[in-house]
């Protein structure tokens, strides 16, 4: 990404979201951006896994898990899987595991915190809806933009 959200903001403003700034960065792509896929689940990841494992091409995961701190959502395989099926990146409103591993990984992570404890699997979850995080609507096929200092979300591709 050339521009900055920053620079984003300055000249889109009328156009953009800006999310609340409560996410901290796990992964090793600091800056990312591309069209918007959203799951709607709570301490459980399996859809997170099964979303991952089709084709991303350059898209970002945003999940809204809830704002749950008591479990993970995703961790090193998981982001594994993301970059080899194409992912930008995942925006978590929940947490992650394996932050070391995930720091390593060509992938863009923003999610609330780190936490040791697995997800439960039971296959429950909503996909392709309009979720609400950071005091936003994001829906399937808005643009989102990330990096150091922040995330912002377009109803169509900017820069």
């Amino acid at each position: 990404m050339s521009l900055a959200t920053t620079d984003l903001c300055d000249a889109f403003d009328a156009e953009i979201q800006v999310l609340e700034p409560i996410f901290q960065s796990f992964g090793g792509n600091i800056r990312f951006h591309g069209p918007i896929a959203t799951l709607k689940l709570f301490e459980d990841n399996s859809l997170v896994r099964e979303t991952l494992g089709e084709n991303g091409n350059g898209r970002v995961l945003v999940v809204d898990g809830g704002g749950s701190r008591r479990c993970a959502l995703l961790g090193d395989q998981l982001g594994e899987l993301a970059v080899r099926n194409g992912w930008a990146g995942l925006v978590m409103d929940g947490c992650v595991r394996d932050s070391a591993a995930l720091a390593k990984l060509p992938l863009g992570v923003k999610a609330l915190a780190a936490h040791p404890r697995k997800s439960v699997k039971s296959n429950s979850g909503q996909k392709n809806l309009i979720v609400r995080i950071a005091g936003c609507d994001l829906q399937p096929g808005q643009w989102l933009y990330a990096d150091e200092d922040g995330v912002i979300v377009s109803t169509r591709e900017l820069g």
